[in-house]
């Protein structure tokens, strides 16, 4: 065996994912060394309790000073897996600054500073590797920016959140109620204690923006996206949406309309012969439409441990490799002087709607529904309600459109809401359509 060739890391943050990636290069050291060429050697490990990691001071170089084990000149990739904003973003920046290669899996920090990171970079001819930003072990950024990149994208389409994708698994599969599935996906390890990023459909913002920047060579930041999450998803539909043949998932949408992009993040029905439906637990899935290629599916685990480890344990490989340093180098698809995405106005989105009326059990409310669609120029595409028994005084109506837009259903949603027949709030989701092939 030819003698291997020392690439020297530092990884901040000796959490989960970081244990996992020093079990990977630990248990693996000679895969990887016989594929590659390489010698990984970890020449510190930073955290934030030394006592936390006694364990790991028996193996490695435990400390708590980053700044040292950045500035080291054996060091020539850093490896950001402590997540949270700060003290990462300005570790990050330090560590390019110093001349050294960066690996990271924090979303939430490129989704935030993201630009000024790629531009510090670039300045200083260093790369930024981020694979396990999004959709955990899947390689979803390495297809876009090597696989897929002689592809016009015209749609990403994605569930890229596995504690929401848990969470309507249980409600759609087992009939729990959201508070109880929540609960459950916390007491597992899914969901944090404060589940507000997840479930408010931020994280998945984040993640889209990533991933849409890349795909369409335009910035995309969480600010362009509209979002609605999924903490106020009623079981009831979840019901009616399986009687009608659908699943509800929570997707994150970009989708090429015109010179434009529609961004959207939202509680979607997917139709129950879409792949898109079947991906359940914490599992995630990305379906891209390239304009060569058609529609390309890509599927697996999107958090934990070892999934997130192997994607930033590729990162290391490939930096040290210059594959990566040389993409980074070389395309002008990430975040930095890309030109800002061209929105699509949110009331200017086309889409199907599902829409669930509560409404009095009298004559003529099925007409004053109607009537307030037609008005906005929203056709139905079916009616459906349930027998009730006599005497019941409120009664759901659920109904779906064809393709409207946005603004028109917020009207009509509106007008509904007024009428003497209706007791609000009406609830209403969209009804995703497969994307059409080589458009």
């Amino acid at each position: 065996m030819n003698q291997p060739i020392a690439v020297g890391i530092a990884i901040l943050g000796p959490g989960v994912v970081g244990r996992g990636v020093l079990a990977i290069l630990d248990q693996q050291r000679d895969l990887l060394h016989r594929r590659t060429g390489l010698r990984i050697d970890v020449l510190h490990v930073v955290g934030r309790d030394l006592a936390r990691h006694a364990d790991l001071a028996k193996t490695y170089t435990v400390t708590t000073d980053a700044r040292a084990a950045i500035n080291d000149p054996a060091v020539q990739i850093v490896v950001e897996v402590m997540g949270g904003l700060e003290p990462a973003g300005t570790y990050i920046a330090e560590a390019l600054n110093a001349g050294k290669h960066v690996v990271t899996a924090n979303k939430a920090l490129l989704a935030a500073k993201g630009t000024e990171l790629f531009e510090l970079a670039k300045h200083n001819n260093v790369a930024i590797g981020f694979e396990a930003s999004c959709g955990g072990g899947i390689p979803i950024i390495d297809a876009l920016t090597r696989g897929l990149i002689g592809n016009r994208i015209d749609a990403l389409i994605g569930i890229i959140n596995g504690t929401c994708n848990f969470i309507l698994t249980q409600m759609s599969q087992n009939g729990w109620t959201y508070a109880d599935a929540l609960k459950e996906a916390q007491r597992i390890g899914f969901a944090e204690a404060d589940p507000a990023l997840d479930v408010s459909g931020r994280d998945t913002a984040q993640k889209l923006a990533i991933l849409a920047t890349l795909a369409f060579n335009a910035q995309v930041n969480e600010a362009d996206i509209a979002i609605t999450g999924i903490d106020q998803l009623q079981a009831e539909d979840i019901k009616f949406a399986d009687e009608l043949g659908y699943t509800i998932k929570l997707l994150g949408i970009a989708e090429r309309v015109g010179e434009q992009l529609a961004l959207r993040v939202h509680p979607t029905l997917v139709h129950q012969g879409n792949v898109l439906a079947d991906v359940n637990g914490g599992f995630n899935a990305i379906s891209v439409y390239g304009h060569a290629i058609g529609h390309q599916f890509f599927y697996g685990r999107g958090a934990g441990q070892m999934p997130t480890a192997s994607a930033v344990v590729a990162d290391i490989l490939g930096v040290a490799m210059g594959t990566i340093p040389h993409a980074f180098a070389r395309l002008n698809i990430y975040p930095g002087k890309l030109p800002p995405a061209r929105k699509l106005p949110f009331d200017e989105l086309q889409s199907r709607y599902y829409v669930r009326v509560t409404a009095h059990d009298v004559p003529g409310v099925f007409a004053d529904i109607t009537d307030a669609f037609a008005r906005h120029q929203i056709s139905l595409s079916g009616v459906y309600q349930k027998e009730v028994e006599p005497g019941t005084k409120l009664v759901p109506v659920v109904v779906t459109t064809h393709k409207a837009t946005e603004g028109a259903m917020r009207a009509a949603l509106a007008a509904i809401d007024s009428l003497a027949t209706i007791k609000p709030t009406t609830v209403c989701h969209r009804i995703i359509e497969q994307p059409q092939e080589f458009a």
